[in-house]
């Protein structure tokens, strides 16, 4: 399958950066990242890319990056790498996965302690011996204490972004078999969360044994734990389950209701079901009076029967939805077809990998009306952010290139960083040019409430920012949400107008989906943008739409669900 070869390789070349930090080489792990992050982002296989010859077509891969993929293509292996490996502990750069240690400091606990995995480090916080160690202190472990719990979670919990497309396409190989007739993905994938533990797949066929053959012997699977003729579970390389199971065409429903979940939904509806004399379970809603199954083949008709409208998967978690469909109220949830543009998009004038055109042209493929370029700005120096003649230089280009295309429509733009002080790193008289300000926090994470709120709230007063981004901060399995007080932040965003966005950039989604409820019970609007800096990011947004269906969004609640001239005329 296509996904898990290029996430092969992409992990490989992971794995190259974070040993070539621990040399304290430096600039090269960055270009092995770039690569490794463009290649896990593709739509096609990087098979596809060797066989005709294209593999330094894909942004970051130059000659040496693209030899190595060869090698691995051609051999499984990479001779590169198992020398890297060598020349440290075997699980050594599992700890750069550790939030509040970076390679000098993993070194530094090697060298001093004799810290080679994880399971050294977490004897050695037990026995408070790192704080005795220069540079750190009880802070310090307090602080890894923290990133260990994260990780943990991490190596439980995959990212929606990494496991839906395998999902999907597992599902397509499915239904390209003949023997396979319905064929859908259930589970905590079906109800969109921000992380997966594993993949539930149902499906129906007359000829069980033969589908599950199939299924065991993918190119996928690792590891077979059953085989059976109504269900079968495999694990993958990356130590990812896989559930398959046949079920019978007249309890389908009943059974993709049952095993969607989440256990809290179903536990009301099989209360409810109870209330009426029957007995709901995955094999279909019965009644007990009479014994006979009175609905099972289809989900909505289950709802129908309760006395509810149909309750679409990313909102089964017993928040209310339930008590909304017996009263009619549910919301009509935002689609990814009513996004009409994106507005945080990243070039190659930052850190991103593609032209401004590349990027338009991108987004006219998508049928987008209007981008907004947000490249960084002059203080985060690391993601080569744009100063005040840069982005005059920038405007000129986007303006050439909006006469030259007549599909879409390029807003300028920009990312700008607040300060410590709430204060943003680029002039006034810069900002008043732009379309679209988009300020973030990049720093100073571990500041006091009030000192976060504070930063934002200065911000959010700035005449010309129009949306916070990513306001929470979060990395998801990397680092925690800042200390906010989001009920002071939302009443000061709705008061003057401010946008916050949904980062839909796979492992943040920040907003979640219960801040985002949050936001639009507190008269808050969002903006769902991909935060892409690569053209093949554009389809995270995907994963920010997912999101706020799960927070009860709507498209009026969303601002980049306008036209282009009521956008306009908003801003």
């Amino acid at each position: 399958m296509s996904q898990i070869k290029n996430n092969k390789i992409a992990n490989m070349l992971y794995e190259i950066a974070d040993l070539l930090e621990l040399k304290g080489v430096q600039f090269k792990p960055r270009a092995y990242r770039t690569a490794a992050r463009n290649i896990n982002s593709l739509s096609e296989s990087i098979e596809d890319y060797y066989v005709d010859g294209e593999l330094k077509e894909i942004s970051g891969v130059g000659e040496s990056i693209a030899s190595k993929i060869k090698e691995i293509l051609d051999t499984g292996r990479l001779r590169y790498l198992d020398d890297l490996r060598k020349e440290f502990p075997e699980n050594l750069q599992e700890l750069l996965n550790i939030q509040g240690l970076g390679p000098k400091r993993i070194i530094k606990l090697y060298e001093d302690l004799d810290i080679k995995n994880l399971e050294d480090l977490e004897e050695a916080l037990k026995n408070n011996e790192i704080r005795k160690l220069e540079g750190f202190g009880e802070k310090s472990e307090e602080n890894i204490f923290k990133g260990i719990k994260l990780y943990k979670e991490s190596q439980e919990r995959f990212l929606l972004g990494d496991i839906l497309p395998i999902a999907l396409e597992l599902k397509e190989k499915l239904e390209e078999q003949q023997i396979a007739k319905k064929v859908q993905i259930a589970g905590s994938i079906r109800r969109r969360k921000e992380t997966i533990g594993d993949i539930d797949i149902l499906i129906t066929s007359d000829e069980p044994e033969e589908i599950m053959d199939y299924f065991v012997n993918l190119d996928i699977v690792n590891r077979v734990l059953s085989k059976g003729l109504t269900k079968s579970s495999v694990i993958t390389e990356k130590n990812l389950q896989i559930d398959l199971r046949v079920v019978d065409p007249s309890s389908f429903g009943s059974a993709l209701l049952y095993f969607t979940g989440s256990k809290e939904h179903n536990v009301k509806l099989r209360k409810i079901a109870l209330d009426h004399n029957w007995k709901l379970s995955e094999y279909g809603l019965r009644d007990k009076k009479k014994n006979e199954v009175i609905a099972g083949e289809d989900e909505s008709k289950i709802y129908e029967l309760l006395g509810m409208a149909y309750i679409s998967p990313e909102l089964r978690e017993d928040n209310g939805e339930i008590e909304a469909a017996m009263d009619k109220r549910l919301p009509t949830l935002i689609e990814l077809s009513d996004i009409k543009g994106d507005l945080h998009i990243h070039t190659k004038w930052s850190e991103g990998d593609n032209s401004i055109e590349e990027m338009a042209q991108k987004a006219i493929k998508l049928g987008h009306e209007y981008i907004a370029i947000c490249d960084h700005s002059k203080s985060l120096q690391i993601a080569n952010g744009l100063d005040e003649d840069r982005f005059k230089k920038q405007f000129e280009e986007i303006d050439k290139i909006n006469n030259n295309l007549e599909e879409i429509e390029i807003l300028r733009g920009a990312e700008v960083n607040i300060d410590s002080k709430g204060e943003l790193d680029i002039d006034n008289s810069i900002l008043k040019e732009l379309n679209i300000v988009i300020a973030s926090i990049h720093s100073g994470f571990k500041s006091s409430q009030k000192e976060l709120n504070d930063r934002l709230i200065s911000a959010m007063h700035n005449d010309y920012v129009n949306i916070i981004g990513h306001p929470t901060g979060r990395i998801i399995h990397k680092r925690e949400p800042l200390n906010l007080d989001l009920t002071e932040i939302f009443k000061v965003a709705s008061d003057l107008g401010i946008y916050l966005e949904l980062n839909s950039y796979p492992n943040r989604l920040d907003l979640s989906d219960i801040n985002c409820k949050k936001a639009k019970n507190s008269n808050v609007k969002i903006v769902i943008n991909s935060d892409s800096h690569n053209r093949n990011h554009m389809k995270y947004m995907e994963l920010g739409v997912a999101t706020a269906r799960r927070g009860w969004i709507e498209k009026t609640d969303v601002l980049n669900c306008l036209e282009f001239k009521k956008l306009k005329e908003k801003l």
